[in-house]
Protein backbone atom coordinates (compact mmCIF):
# COMPACT_ATOMS: atom_id res chain seq x y z
CA UNK A 1 0.00 0.00 0.00
CA UNK A 2 2.94 2.40 1.16
CA UNK A 3 4.52 1.94 -2.35
CA UNK A 4 1.44 1.88 -4.59
CA UNK A 5 0.76 5.24 -2.86
CA UNK A 6 4.61 6.69 -3.15
CA UNK A 7 4.02 7.50 0.63
CA UNK A 8 7.41 5.88 2.47
CA UNK A 9 7.67 8.32 5.73
CA UNK A 10 5.14 6.13 7.92
CA UNK A 11 6.02 2.97 7.40
CA UNK A 12 9.26 2.90 9.49
CA UNK A 13 7.64 4.49 12.32
CA UNK A 14 5.52 1.46 11.79
CA UNK A 15 8.03 -0.99 11.84
CA UNK A 16 9.75 0.34 15.25
CA UNK A 17 6.08 0.28 16.84
CA UNK A 18 5.99 -3.56 15.97
CA UNK A 19 8.86 -3.77 17.70
CA UNK A 20 9.06 -2.06 20.72
CA UNK A 21 5.54 -2.39 21.63
CA UNK A 22 6.42 -5.84 22.33
CA UNK A 23 9.32 -5.17 23.83
CA UNK A 24 7.24 -2.85 26.37
CA UNK A 25 4.87 -5.75 27.31
CA UNK A 26 7.48 -7.47 28.85
CA UNK A 27 8.09 -5.04 31.26
CA UNK A 28 11.45 -3.88 29.28
CA UNK A 29 12.35 -0.46 28.08
CA UNK A 30 14.03 0.18 24.49
CA UNK A 31 17.44 0.69 24.07
CA UNK A 32 18.31 0.27 20.43
CA UNK A 33 17.11 -0.29 17.53
CA UNK A 34 18.69 -1.77 13.76
CA UNK A 35 16.95 -1.39 10.41
CA UNK A 36 17.38 -3.93 7.40
CA UNK A 37 16.04 -2.45 3.84
CA UNK A 38 16.27 -4.22 0.94
CA UNK A 39 15.74 -2.86 -2.64
CA UNK A 40 16.65 -3.96 -6.48
CA UNK A 41 17.87 -0.64 -7.25
CA UNK A 42 18.38 2.30 -4.22
CA UNK A 43 16.08 4.85 -4.24
CA UNK A 44 17.92 7.83 -2.60
CA UNK A 45 14.66 10.08 -1.91
CA UNK A 46 12.28 6.83 -1.44
CA UNK A 47 15.04 5.18 1.16
CA UNK A 48 15.30 8.58 3.19
CA UNK A 49 12.20 9.22 3.63
CA UNK A 50 11.79 4.96 4.77
CA UNK A 51 15.09 6.10 7.72
CA UNK A 52 13.18 9.31 8.59
CA UNK A 53 10.29 7.39 9.90
CA UNK A 54 12.41 4.81 11.53
CA UNK A 55 14.85 7.67 13.28
CA UNK A 56 10.98 9.44 14.27
CA UNK A 57 9.87 6.17 15.75
CA UNK A 58 12.68 5.31 17.74
CA UNK A 59 12.47 8.95 19.37
CA UNK A 60 9.06 8.75 20.12
CA UNK A 61 10.00 5.14 21.68
CA UNK A 62 12.87 6.80 23.47
CA UNK A 63 15.42 4.47 22.24
CA UNK A 64 18.56 4.78 19.94
CA UNK A 65 18.93 4.48 15.88
CA UNK A 66 21.98 3.00 16.16
CA UNK A 67 22.97 1.31 12.34
CA UNK A 68 21.17 -1.14 10.46
CA UNK A 69 22.06 -2.79 6.60
CA UNK A 70 21.12 -1.20 2.80
CA UNK A 71 21.04 -4.29 0.44
CA UNK A 72 20.61 -3.82 -3.55
CA UNK A 73 19.99 -7.31 -5.36
CA UNK A 74 18.64 -6.90 -9.09
CA UNK A 75 16.34 -8.87 -9.55
CA UNK A 76 14.84 -9.90 -6.70
CA UNK A 77 12.67 -6.86 -6.09
CA UNK A 78 10.22 -4.91 -8.95
CA UNK A 79 10.69 -1.44 -9.60
CA UNK A 80 10.55 0.62 -7.09
CA UNK A 81 9.92 -2.17 -4.14
CA UNK A 82 11.59 -2.82 -0.80
CA UNK A 83 11.92 -5.09 2.48
CA UNK A 84 12.22 -3.84 5.46
CA UNK A 85 12.84 -5.34 8.72
CA UNK A 86 13.62 -4.72 12.29
CA UNK A 87 15.17 -5.59 15.80
CA UNK A 88 15.13 -3.78 18.98
CA UNK A 89 16.48 -4.62 22.31
CA UNK A 90 15.21 -3.84 25.24
CA UNK A 91 16.33 -4.21 29.13
CA UNK A 92 14.19 -4.86 32.46
CA UNK A 93 15.52 -6.29 35.94
CA UNK A 94 14.54 -9.77 36.53
CA UNK A 95 12.07 -9.64 39.02
CA UNK A 96 10.12 -7.03 36.76
CA UNK A 97 9.51 -9.13 34.01
CA UNK A 98 5.91 -9.18 33.13
CA UNK A 99 4.87 -12.79 32.44
CA UNK A 100 1.54 -12.53 33.09
CA UNK A 101 1.49 -15.01 36.12
CA UNK A 102 0.22 -12.18 38.30
CA UNK A 103 -2.82 -11.96 36.65
CA UNK A 104 -6.07 -12.76 38.95
CA UNK A 105 -9.85 -12.91 38.91
CA UNK A 106 -11.46 -9.30 39.18
CA UNK A 107 -8.53 -7.75 37.39
CA UNK A 108 -9.28 -5.08 35.41
CA UNK A 109 -8.43 -5.02 31.67
CA UNK A 110 -7.92 -1.05 30.51
CA UNK A 111 -7.65 -0.76 26.38
CA UNK A 112 -5.64 2.23 25.10
CA UNK A 113 -6.89 3.42 22.07
CA UNK A 114 -5.09 2.89 18.47
CA UNK A 115 -4.55 5.28 15.87
CA UNK A 116 -6.12 2.95 12.90
CA UNK A 117 -5.28 -0.12 11.67
CA UNK A 118 -1.86 -0.28 12.82
CA UNK A 119 -0.38 -1.82 9.51
CA UNK A 120 -2.41 -5.43 10.42
CA UNK A 121 -4.84 -7.15 8.06
CA UNK A 122 -3.36 -5.09 5.20
CA UNK A 123 -3.75 -8.64 2.77
CA UNK A 124 -7.81 -8.28 3.58
CA UNK A 125 -7.54 -4.55 3.59
CA UNK A 126 -5.94 -4.55 0.07
CA UNK A 127 -8.72 -6.44 -1.54
CA UNK A 128 -11.63 -4.97 -0.03
CA UNK A 129 -10.16 -1.42 -1.68
CA UNK A 130 -9.66 -3.61 -4.62
CA UNK A 131 -13.08 -5.06 -4.95
CA UNK A 132 -14.96 -1.39 -3.93
CA UNK A 133 -12.95 0.17 -6.71
CA UNK A 134 -12.17 2.97 -4.11
CA UNK A 135 -9.35 5.12 -5.00
CA UNK A 136 -6.75 5.51 -2.65
CA UNK A 137 -5.65 8.90 -3.65
CA UNK A 138 -9.19 10.30 -2.99
CA UNK A 139 -10.42 11.28 -0.18
CA UNK A 140 -11.77 8.49 2.22
CA UNK A 141 -15.07 7.04 1.37
CA UNK A 142 -16.49 7.36 4.62
CA UNK A 143 -16.78 10.30 7.80
CA UNK A 144 -13.55 10.43 10.29
CA UNK A 145 -15.38 13.00 11.97
CA UNK A 146 -13.40 13.64 15.23
CA UNK A 147 -10.05 13.06 12.48
CA UNK A 148 -10.28 15.49 9.03
CA UNK A 149 -12.62 14.33 6.49
CA UNK A 150 -10.69 15.87 3.51
CA UNK A 151 -7.53 12.95 4.33
CA UNK A 152 -7.06 10.38 1.19
CA UNK A 153 -7.89 7.53 1.49
CA UNK A 154 -4.60 5.92 1.42
CA UNK A 155 -3.21 8.64 3.93
CA UNK A 156 -6.18 7.00 6.66
CA UNK A 157 -4.78 3.36 5.70
CA UNK A 158 -1.30 4.22 6.29
CA UNK A 159 -1.75 5.85 9.65
CA UNK A 160 1.57 4.98 11.72
CA UNK A 161 1.08 2.37 14.50
CA UNK A 162 0.58 4.09 17.59
CA UNK A 163 3.93 3.69 19.92
CA UNK A 164 2.85 3.38 23.87
CA UNK A 165 6.26 2.59 25.13
CA UNK A 166 6.57 5.90 27.65
CA UNK A 167 3.09 5.71 28.86
CA UNK A 168 3.28 2.29 29.46
CA UNK A 169 6.50 2.00 31.18
CA UNK A 170 5.54 4.80 33.39
CA UNK A 171 2.04 2.94 34.28
CA UNK A 172 4.73 -0.12 35.40
CA UNK A 173 6.62 2.30 37.32
CA UNK A 174 3.30 3.26 39.02
CA UNK A 175 2.80 0.28 40.40
CA UNK A 176 -0.43 -2.31 39.66
CA UNK A 177 0.18 -3.64 36.39
CA UNK A 178 -0.36 -7.40 36.21
CA UNK A 179 0.30 -8.05 32.57
CA UNK A 180 0.13 -5.55 28.84
CA UNK A 181 -0.94 -7.29 25.60
CA UNK A 182 -0.19 -5.55 22.16
CA UNK A 183 -3.01 -5.88 20.15
CA UNK A 184 -2.09 -7.00 16.36
CA UNK A 185 -2.58 -9.71 14.24
CA UNK A 186 -5.60 -11.53 15.69
CA UNK A 187 -6.86 -8.88 17.10
CA UNK A 188 -8.28 -8.37 20.69
CA UNK A 189 -9.96 -12.51 20.81
CA UNK A 190 -6.49 -14.17 20.48
CA UNK A 191 -3.85 -11.48 21.93
CA UNK A 192 -5.13 -10.93 25.25
CA UNK A 193 -5.73 -14.80 26.21
CA UNK A 194 -1.75 -15.21 25.47
CA UNK A 195 -1.08 -13.35 29.52
CA UNK A 196 -3.51 -14.77 30.75
CA UNK A 197 -2.91 -17.80 33.19
CA UNK A 198 -4.74 -21.02 32.55
CA UNK A 199 -7.93 -21.02 34.98
CA UNK A 200 -9.09 -17.57 33.85
CA UNK A 201 -10.21 -15.52 30.76
CA UNK A 202 -10.64 -11.77 29.57
CA UNK A 203 -13.82 -11.17 29.70
CA UNK A 204 -14.33 -8.01 27.15
CA UNK A 205 -17.74 -5.64 27.79
CA UNK A 206 -19.52 -4.62 24.84
CA UNK A 207 -17.95 -1.32 22.73
CA UNK A 208 -16.81 0.90 26.16
CA UNK A 209 -14.55 2.69 23.67
CA UNK A 210 -15.08 4.33 19.70
CA UNK A 211 -14.49 2.39 16.68
CA UNK A 212 -12.83 4.52 14.19
CA UNK A 213 -14.65 4.56 10.67
CA UNK A 214 -12.14 3.15 8.98
CA UNK A 215 -13.49 -0.27 10.48
CA UNK A 216 -16.82 0.31 10.43
CA UNK A 217 -15.99 1.31 6.45
CA UNK A 218 -14.01 -2.20 6.08
CA UNK A 219 -16.98 -4.40 7.82
CA UNK A 220 -19.56 -2.69 5.46
CA UNK A 221 -17.53 -2.76 2.33
CA UNK A 222 -16.31 -5.78 2.41
CA UNK A 223 -18.85 -7.87 4.09
CA UNK A 224 -17.20 -8.86 6.83
CA UNK A 225 -18.63 -10.75 10.19
CA UNK A 226 -17.95 -8.81 13.56
CA UNK A 227 -15.93 -12.05 14.71
CA UNK A 228 -13.39 -11.90 11.99
CA UNK A 229 -12.55 -8.16 12.41
CA UNK A 230 -12.44 -8.61 15.71
CA UNK A 231 -9.96 -11.69 15.03
CA UNK A 232 -8.45 -9.21 12.13
CA UNK A 233 -7.67 -5.92 13.45
CA UNK A 234 -7.65 -4.22 16.48
CA UNK A 235 -10.76 -2.28 16.20
CA UNK A 236 -9.96 0.57 17.98
CA UNK A 237 -7.49 -0.67 20.54
CA UNK A 238 -4.02 -0.82 20.32
CA UNK A 239 -2.88 -1.71 23.31
CA UNK A 240 -4.82 -3.79 26.48
CA UNK A 241 -3.54 -3.27 30.22
CA UNK A 242 -4.48 -5.65 33.00
CA UNK A 243 -4.41 -4.45 36.26
CA UNK A 244 -5.09 -4.40 39.90
CA UNK A 245 -8.68 -3.69 40.63
CA UNK A 246 -7.76 -1.60 43.86
CA UNK A 247 -5.28 0.47 41.51
CA UNK A 248 -7.20 0.25 38.31
CA UNK A 249 -8.07 4.43 38.44
CA UNK A 250 -4.68 5.43 39.12
CA UNK A 251 -3.02 3.09 36.40
CA UNK A 252 -5.21 5.20 34.27
CA UNK A 253 -4.85 8.29 35.49
CA UNK A 254 -0.90 8.02 34.74
CA UNK A 255 -1.83 6.64 31.06
CA UNK A 256 -4.21 9.42 30.47
CA UNK A 257 -1.85 11.96 32.02
CA UNK A 258 1.27 10.57 29.36
CA UNK A 259 -1.49 11.40 26.49
CA UNK A 260 -2.95 7.91 26.11
CA UNK A 261 -6.98 7.77 25.95
CA UNK A 262 -8.00 5.17 27.99
CA UNK A 263 -11.34 2.90 28.43
CA UNK A 264 -12.16 -0.14 30.43
CA UNK A 265 -12.99 -2.62 28.42
CA UNK A 266 -13.44 -5.69 30.45
CA UNK A 267 -12.29 -8.27 33.38
CA UNK A 268 -10.70 -11.10 34.31
CA UNK A 269 -12.86 -13.93 35.08
CA UNK A 270 -12.12 -18.00 35.79
CA UNK A 271 -12.44 -19.79 32.41
CA UNK A 272 -11.10 -21.84 29.86
CA UNK A 273 -8.62 -19.11 28.93
CA UNK A 274 -10.22 -17.85 25.54
CA UNK A 275 -11.56 -14.37 25.32
CA UNK A 276 -15.56 -13.95 25.99
CA UNK A 277 -16.49 -11.56 23.22
CA UNK A 278 -20.25 -12.50 22.34
CA UNK A 279 -21.18 -8.68 23.92
CA UNK A 280 -18.74 -6.79 21.64
CA UNK A 281 -19.80 -9.38 18.63
CA UNK A 282 -23.59 -7.91 19.69
CA UNK A 283 -22.88 -4.72 19.98
CA UNK A 284 -20.41 -4.22 17.08
CA UNK A 285 -21.39 -0.59 15.77
CA UNK A 286 -21.24 -1.94 12.18
CA UNK A 287 -24.57 -3.84 12.68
Amino acid sequence: MAIAAGRHDSIGIDLVAMCVNDLVVQGAEPLFFLDYFATGKLDGAQAEAVVRGIAAGCEIAGCALIGGETAEMPGLYGAGDYDLAGFAVGAVERDGVLTGAAVAEGDVILGLESDGLHANGFSLVRRIVEAEGADPARPAPFDEAPFNPARRLDEVLLTPTRIYVKPCLAAIQAGGVRALAHITGGGLTENLPRVVPDGLTPRLQGFTWPVPPVFRWLAQAGGVAAGEMLRTFNCGIGMAVIVDPDRADSVAGVLAGAGERVHRIGRIVAGDGASELGDLEAAWPGG
